[in-house]
């Protein structure tokens, strides 16, 4: 009997080139794939312009083969998917699960990030609207198993209520695009930063909407600076340092508590990695949200 094989993937968005948080991101997800003999894609997350760094999926790119992070098939880039995305919202409003919404951006701050619904009966047009997704009228509770946290409930009504999945501005919405996506590669295997986790429960929901099937996930802790913040390249995150390749991974491979010998820091980055395909376990992971990165990064 034949056995689907696992695909798993890293979603990186191009706002610069990748700090020790994302490779630890790209580690892990790459490591649980490769040590079950799956897939690993690569998708560029480049639909919101005003946040993207000329030239920076490029440097992503060549980072991820610096450190022996190679992906299986072409580089999937979310801007060639945009009349995927457009076509799904169609779809979405022709089953009356979604509906246009004019509510401005003052309206929305009185409303702690929990939409009332206001649009909802009110039959808009499209013009200077963004689209939300239609919850059902009774609250709406989402759970999943994570095979880092452990079980995870959600009421998305009580938590977001009717979320965005197109801007005021046209831009498609991450929660949409990931669903597409994720569907589009066939991905099985979702590993990711734990400062997600309160997402997924409103990604599940489109899956069903969309009649897809539900990836297995896994959320890691993220990495966090000296004052507690996320690392990020707003916190002004340092990129990733050249020549430094062996030194990262090793780091990473701790930070993850896979506990890699002291031998392997003189090791080669492929040593490396083939040490790390051969002895990961995601169990070893602490459940955690947060976990400080090593000094220097």
């Amino acid at each position: 009997m034949s056995t689907v094989k696992a695909v798993g993937r890293f979603a990186p968005s191009p706002t610069g080139p990748l700090h020790f948080g994302s490779l630890i991101s790209a580690l892990a997800s790459f490591l649980d794939i490769r040590s079950v003999g799956g897939h690993w894609m690569l998708r560029i997350e480049d639909i919101d312009p005003p946040r993207e760094v000329l030239g920076a999926s490029d440097v992503i790119l060549r980072q991820l083969c610096a450190h022996g992070l190679h992906w299986d098939g072409p580089v999937l880039y979310q801007s060639n998917r945009l009349a995927a995305y457009a076509a799904a919202i169609e779809h979405l409003k022709s089953k009356d699960l979604a509906y246009y919404c004019s509510c401005n951006r003052k309206r929305l701050s009185t409303l702690n990030g929990i939409y009332d619904g206001l649009c909802r009966s009110l039959e808009l047009i499209s013009g200077e609207t963004s689209v939300r997704i239609r919850l059902p009228s009774q609250p709406t509770l989402i759970g999943f198993y994570d095979h880092i946290l452990g079980d995870y409930d959600q009421n998305i009504t009580n938590y977001v209520g009717d979320f965005i999945i197109q801007r005021k501005d046209q831009l498609f919405s991450y929660q949409l695009a990931v669903v597409l996506d994720d569907h589009y590669q066939g991905i099985t295997n979702v590993m990711r930063g734990s400062d997600l986790v309160d997402s997924t429960p409103r990604q599940i929901y489109l899956q069903r909407c969309l009649g897809y099937s539900q990836p297995q996930y896994a959320h890691i802790p993220i990495a966090t600076n000296a004052l507690g913040q996320k690392l990020s390249k707003q916190n002004c995150a340092a990129s990733l340092k050249q020549g430094e390749e062996s030194l990262t991974l090793w780091s990473a491979l701790d930070w993850l508590q896979q506990s890699p010998p002291e031998s392997l820091h003189n090791s080669s980055v492929n040593e490396i990695i083939e040490w790390a395909i051969a002895h990961w376990n995601s169990k070893k992971i602490k459940p955690s949200l947060s976990i400080s990165a090593p000094h220097g990064f």
